[in-house]
């Protein structure tokens, strides 16, 4: 376990780099970098500070063309989504935009967005989302997508709002909800649009963790990715598509799948390296091979 001094540290290390490279993106509403004190660890930032990070038409867009980039890199162990700018994560749909969309192109946007986010769950690797501002509809929508969810400790506004527009959730919340909190607490945070704290969020099951002050919700991500990607790449890619097979199928069908999933990592050179270095006494060097 990492010390809290040790985050502080690398967060501001990273902060610093960070700034440095922005400028070179920052006409890109969403962009994948890979953390440079761990180049194992990516993040996909998304960049509209201006609006909470609202999703345009350009931001998702942008966001499809970045996860088609992830998808198929290999050196990408643990993706963490993020914001560029400190008290954001995801305000949801841009409302703004969305006024002066014609019905056909609001349906669109929706299919479009429907898509990305199951890119997204898709994604071979274990993503965090790093919740350390609003997420509102479509944000949070968007952190239930990735496989954990941090919240920085001073969050206050987590939640599905779109009853109290007219409207449900359209990409995916109503069902990804349901999956990650039982039917009854999915009703009520949907059916009183509710606004959570980042704690009211942990004990929901909404988030997975909380940080702790004064850390941010990307400190404690970069943390719990650092204790993902020691393990071997191979393993962790066929664990998460065992895991999320698992609410799909029926149980023997889910444990033949899960064998079919064992075997084939029998005879990866990670797995000859584990009983090696386990024999050794010394921490493994796995290349996802």
């Amino acid at each position: 376990m990492l010390s809290q001094s040790f985050l502080s540290r690398s967060s501001l290390v990273l902060s610093k780099a960070f700034r440095r490279s922005i400028s070179r993106t920052n006409t890109a509403e969403a962009f994948v970098q890979p953390v440079q004190s761990d180049p194992a660890i990516a993040c996909l930032f998304l960049n509209r500070p201006q609006s909470k990070n609202a999703i345009s038409v350009r931001m998702l867009q942008e966001l499809q063309e970045c996860l088609e980039t992830v998808k198929f890199d290999k050196s990408i162990r643990a993706l963490i989504v993020r914001s560029t700018s400190t008290g954001s994560f995801c305000a949801g749909a841009d409302l703004i935009e969305r006024r002066t969309m014609t019905p056909t192109q609001v349906n669109k946007f929706l299919v479009s967005l429907r898509s990305t986010l199951g890119e997204l769950e898709s994604l071979p690797m274990p993503t965090i989302a790093a919740i350390d501002g609003p997420a509102l509809g479509g944000g949070l929508e968007l952190s239930f997508a990735c496989d954990l969810r941090v919240a920085g400790y001073d969050v206050t506004k987590i939640g599905l709002p779109e009853t109290r527009l007219g409207i449900i959730p359209g990409a995916g919340g109503t069902q990804r909800a349901v999956r990650l909190l039982g039917m009854s607490k999915a009703k009520d945070l949907i059916f009183t649009a509710r606004m959570l704290a980042a704690t009211e969020a942990l004990e929901w099951g909404v988030v997975d963790y909380v940080s702790t002050a004064p850390s941010s919700a990307f400190d404690r991500a970069l943390q719990l990715a650092q204790d993902i990607v020691v393990n071997a790449p191979l393993a962790l890619r066929a664990a998460k598509q065992a895991l999320s097979r698992a609410t799909d199928l029926p149980l023997e069908s889910g444990l033949d799948f899960e064998k079919a999933s064992y075997d084939l990592l029998l005879t990866t050179k990670d797995r000859t390296e584990a009983l090696e270095a386990f024999k050794a006494k010394r921490p493994p060097v796995f290349r996802g091979e």
